[in-house]
């Protein structure tokens, strides 16, 4: 016997069966916190919702926000308070290169004449930003726009710390120098910072090499191409800076590889300079000292 001898009903054709994504796979979608009109927008029930979080599935913040368990604290902090992560904060969420000692207070970006949040037992004293956004913001967003967390960052950090990250920014997020460069900044820090990115850094202490060398009025060449491979810096025509980061070469064979660059560049008449991270961020008189030596010997000019 058939199954429509049977009874059953025929299966329509042309349609596909689709999986009705869960609230927890939502929330985990929309980085382990949305506002619960997010949940509901997609069709889930309140009803629905409220058994979640009953079940443990998700949990609620506040009155308008669901989290997984695995949320990042501070987005839950901001969503408690009802602000957004700003300034350094928005840049650590981000995952850009902050220079040590930049990341100790939270920076929260609250409405202009909005009260100001209680504090939190467990958490510094935030920062908090008043100002009105350069970027229009979404209600529900929880992390300021790009250009907003640079505004902050120029303000709140000294030059050359807010140098680094906006370089780290630019690497990271892919901006274009021209239209960052043709934003309306508000603060003359901003336009000076946006005025000597160069994008060329391929890491947070390269900028920082690079800033400090340049204060003397020396020349740096960043990324130059020389004997098949590219060098971090060149100061000059012949003096080659080259910098290990934090964890710096996944293999031996990277430092032999580099090492082997290092032969080849002093063969050819170069002279080779290599720092540690540990140099550069906690021992830089050292680092100066070295590159200073090198320029009173001439060791950057051609022969």
């Amino acid at each position: 016997m058939s199954p429509l001898q049977r009874g059953a009903r025929p299966r329509r054709r042309g349609r596909t069966q689709t999986r009705r994504v869960g609230i927890r796979e939502l929330v985990e979608a929309g980085g382990g916190i949305v506002h619960r009109q997010a949940v509901l927008d997609v069709g889930i029930r309140p009803a629905t919702l409220r058994a979640a979080i009953s079940a443990g599935e998700v949990r609620r913040v506040r009155r308008y926000w669901v989290a997984t368990s695995a949320a990042p604290d501070a987005l839950v902090h901001a969503a408690e308070v009802s602000a957004r992560l700003a300034c350094a904060s928005a840049a650590q969420h981000r995952g850009w290169w902050m220079p040590p000692g930049t990341t100790g207070r939270p920076h929260l970006h609250v409405r202009a004449h909005a009260h100001r949040p209680p504090p939190s037992g467990d958490i510094a004293p935030p920062v908090f930003h008043w100002d009105a956004p350069m970027v229009p913001a979404h209600p529900h967003a929880l992390v300021e726009s790009v250009p907003d967390a640079l505004a902050h960052i120029a303000g709140c950090l000294s030059y050359e710390d807010a140098l680094v990250v906006w370089e780290s920014a630019v690497r990271l997020e892919r901006l274009p120098l021209a239209v960052l460069q043709r934003y309306r900044w508000n603060t003359p820090a901003a336009r000076r910072l946006a005025g000597d990115l160069t994008g060329l850094s391929d890491s947070g202490i390269e900028t920082l090499f690079v800033s400090r060398i340049r204060a003397f009025g020396l020349p740096v060449r960043q990324q130059v191409l020389l004997l098949g491979h590219r060098v971090d810096g060149l100061i000059g025509d012949r003096l080659v800076t080259q910098l290990d980061g934090y964890a710096f070469h996944s293999s031996a064979a990277d430092r032999g590889r580099d090492l082997h660059h290092d032969r080849e560049l002093i063969a050819h008449g170069y002279t080779v300079l290599r720092f540690t991270y540990a140099e550069v961020v906690h021992q830089w008189p050292r680092v100066e000292a070295a590159i200073l030596r090198a320029i009173a010997q001439c060791l950057h000019l051609a022969r």
